[in-house]
């Protein structure tokens, strides 16, 4: 996800909010971006608008529909499986290469945003589903400290935009693999602390895996309810 900087703009906090407002689901797939009411939202000029959704097509989370506007990028299962294949790729070689670089501050940054995590995993197995938001924000802190020691920005800004598609399939379906998910987080750091790549791109495959079937079946079912 992207986060705020000192130098934003009104423009920057406007895309960065919208952008947001897609990946947890309060801007709907497929749903039409009409300039007037979205201005008013984000208090932003119309010009400014029109550069942040064509920004946003570019990132993939918008369509432009030439003259009929702008809006929300649909979802499909073949959609998100090749997101997380990328991934995937992304994490894994980012891992491989912090591990190998990664000091003793790295692995302590690893450890803090694990603890975040487990804290917050804990109290979403207790049924605190109003921690969701947090609980995910959390889950980038950690998947990113992990990757953090790779010493490359442009590897850090390619993993962070696949990760921000992947975690929007996620927001929409309220995916939480419960406590198989957690147990594959404290695999990760085990594998983190003691450097072995290997096994935790094995784990990372199992886990981003894992919630890609989650996600469709926990989406299925939810469709199966409204029937």
């Amino acid at each position: 996800m992207i986060e705020a900087a000192e130098n934003d703009t009104v423009g920057d906090n406007a895309y960065r909010n919208i952008r947001n407002d897609i990946i947890f689901g309060q801007l709907k797939p497929s749903e039409r971006l009409r300039l007037e009411p979205l201005r008013k939202r984000y208090n932003v000029s119309v010009t400014t608008l029109r550069e942040i959704l064509n920004r946003l097509t570019s990132d993939g989370f918008v369509i432009a529909e030439g003259q009929k506007g702008f809006e929300v990028a649909p979802v499909s299962d073949d959609d998100l499986r090749e997101v997380a294949e990328l991934r995937i790729l992304l994490e894994s070689h980012a891992l491989k290469r912090s591990f190998d670089l990664g000091d003793l501050d790295w692995e302590a940054g690893v450890v803090a945003a694990y603890h975040k995590l487990h804290v917050l995993e804990k109290r979403m197995l207790a049924g605190e589903t109003a921690v969701r938001e947090s609980w995910k924000n959390a889950d980038w802190q950690f998947h990113r400290a992990l990757i953090s020691g790779c010493g490359s920005r442009t590897l850090l800004e390619a993993h962070g935009a696949a990760f921000d598609k992947y975690l929007r399939y996620q927001m929409l379906t309220l995916t939480f693999r419960g406590e198989e998910a957690a147990r594959e987080h404290k695999q990760l750091l085990d594998a983190a602390l003691s450097h072995d790549a290997n096994t935790a791109g094995k784990v990372l495959e199992t886990h981003i895996l894992g919630g890609v079937e989650h996600s469709i079946a926990n989406r299925d079912r939810n469709q199966d309810n409204l029937k």
